[in-house]
């Protein structure tokens, strides 16, 4: 008995200090002891019983482990053979406590029944750790060199160091894999290209695996580690096929603040691959992504809405989004968001849900969607999303409704202070309510036309596209035609679009347009001097609808100059 107590202590009085040789014969010095202790205490039979039978599994895994070639050169079979000395000394230790009480009443049973809880939890992630070790490979990853090796350079040491800190996030107690993931934070901060090289499918899959521990500080660290992976745009699929998703979607519903918000920050990044978006819909990610939105602080809602977002821009997601209530969210957040990038998302998934569903259409004016997409563009914010989603929902609303509700000076002023995408969404949109002689001519009251005329000069060949298609449009009421021909630059603009090249789309708008506009000698001429006679010729060879007989009005004058000279 004093031999035993005497191994116990010694046990405990080494430190830090000693090999894993040493370590390792002072745990196989203490198994027998405990299992003979374990197998007479008294009281609580059936969890001795229990430990018993673990603390015979031991030995086995100590030889697996001993007999591993860098076995000798690992800080982590240190480490790990002197927790496990430490958990066989307090096995001894409870079950002489518990041979001096009986059932424990001097220290108090369910004290005693927690402390061998403990205690069986601890011998499991002991054998749980020298399995590790052992059959994944992490002994080789993160060995330390032999004895006599030439001295390491800094960058093999760093390598070496990272391949630890990596290894230790699989294993140990709480605050072991807390060390680890403020290592390995530590370790992005400084170097985040070397640390995303190093990752390996088995160092992810440990990651992930700490989303979902007891520990709510491990849940943080690893959500915050997560999210810096994300965000460097290398681990994405990689990640997602580790099972990324569902842990993370768990940490929206009951993590902490901090875990969900960098949740909620990965999923925005991982929902841009349209794959990605799609897994997140099947795990059923909608709904705490909209609850995000609805209750979490400013930064994780602009995240929730941006994922929301990324989700809409797939199609197939877009019925299950309007099922889970997302079009009055995104109403909401343009009402009354707070942070100006949510509005941005709302405005644009907007536009994605509008974009080709006529019923999801309804839905979105019918929740009053046009006015507040309408005050959105009175913002300072980027108006191209909200002007995409106006073209996409005026078609359902009569004119009066959208006269009423301010669309036209809108629509101007985007003509006139917008960026390039938003003036084509504002001409397509144009072109879109100009569907009556009523309503060309009310359009054009409100100084539409030299706006559009202006934008023919656009450098995109869309929004040139999207200019001339309004302005023919709109020509087709005379007296907008009568604006087009006093507007100096619609001949020398609307020629320069008979370009026949492939790359420009707008050159049967702009036939259509100079065929109106040639009823008059001055704009004929004009045409002529421009050049447009030569694009004509080639047009008429492609059959661009109208061509060819532009072509012959504008040479008829010619042919009788001709013919009166003889």
């Amino acid at each position: 008995m004093v031999e035993d107590a005497e191994t116990v202590a010694d046990s405990r009085d080494s430190g830090t200090d000693g090999s894993a040789e040493h370590w390792l014969s002072r745990a196989l010095l203490l198994v027998p002891i405990a299992v003979e202790k374990a197998r007479s205490a008294k009281g609580f039979a059936g969890r001795w019983k229990s430990i018993a039978d673990k603390l015979q599994r031991l030995p086995p895994c100590l030889s697996d482990l001993s007999s591993h070639p860098c076995f000798a050169r690992h800080a982590l079979c240190r480490e790990l053979l002197q927790s496990v000395a430490a958990t066989l000394s307090e096995a001894v230790e409870l079950a002489d406590r518990c041979g001096c009480d009986g059932d424990g009443r001097s220290t108090g049973k369910l004290r005693m029944q927690s402390d061998l809880d403990a205690l069986s939890g601890k011998l499991d992630l002991s054998l749980r750790d020298c399995g590790l070790l052992v059959k994944t490979g992490l002994l080789g990853e993160a060995a330390l060199p032999p004895a006599g090796a030439a001295r390491p350079g800094e960058a093999e040491l760093a390598i070496s160091n990272l391949g630890e800190l990596l290894a230790r996030l699989q294993f140990g107690h709480s605050e072991a894999k807390l060390r680890a993931l403020d290592g390995l934070l530590e370790a992005m901060r400084e170097d985040e290209k070397s640390v995303v090289a190093a990752l390996g499918r088995s160092n992810v899959s440990a990651l992930i695996l700490l989303l979902t521990t007891t520990s709510p500080m491990v849940r943080e660290k690893a959500a915050t580690a997560v999210c810096s992976l994300t965000e460097s745009g290398n681990c994405e699929s990689l990640l997602v096929s580790e099972g990324v998703l569902p842990s993370l979607l768990r940490l929206l519903e009951s993590g902490s603040l901090v875990a969900r918000e960098k949740a909620v920050i990965s999923l925005q990044r991982l929902s841009m691959s349209p794959n990605t978006a799609r897994l997140i819909v099947r795990h059923g990610g909608i709904r705490p992504l909209i609850e995000v939105c609805l209750i979490g602080d400013s930064i994780s809602q602009s995240a929730a809405a941006g994922a929301l977002n990324n989700l809409s821009a797939v199609p197939e997601s877009r019925q299950s989004l309007v099922d889970e209530g997302v079009v009055r969210v995104m109403l909401n957040l343009l009402d009354r968001g707070v942070v100006l990038g949510s509005k941005e998302y709302a405005a644009e998934c907007l536009q994605h849900l509008t974009s080709s569903n006529e019923s999801l259409r309804a839905l979105v004016v019918s929740e009053g969607g046009i006015r507040s997409l309408l005050a959105y563009l009175d913002g300072p914010l980027q108006q191209e999303s909200a002007v995409c989603a106006l073209k996409n929902l005026v078609g359902s609303v009569s004119m009066d409704s959208l006269l009423s509700l301010g669309l036209l000076p809108r629509l101007v002023h985007v003509l006139k202070d917008g960026s390039l995408g938003a003036q084509q969404a504002a001409a397509a949109a144009i072109c879109k309510i100009s569907s009556s002689a009523e309503s060309k001519r009310i359009v054009g009251e409100f100084g539409c036309i030299p706006l559009l005329v202006r934008m023919l000069e656009a450098k995109s060949s869309s929004g040139r596209e999207a200019a001339a298609q309004a302005i023919a449009s709109l020509m087709t009421y005379p007296h907008n035609g009568s604006k087009v021909k006093k507007d100096g630059k619609s001949v020398p603009n609307l020629v320069q679009l008979l370009d026949p090249s492939p790359q420009n789309t707008a050159k049967k708008y702009a036939v259509s347009c100079l065929l109106i506009l040639s009823s008059s000698k001055k704009c004929k001429k004009m045409m002529i001097s421009y050049g447009a006679i030569g694009y004509l010729k080639k047009l008429s060879d492609m059959n661009v609808p109208g061509s060819k007989k532009l072509l012959e009005r504008l040479e008829q004058p010619r042919l009788r100059n001709l013919f009166s000279r003889k």
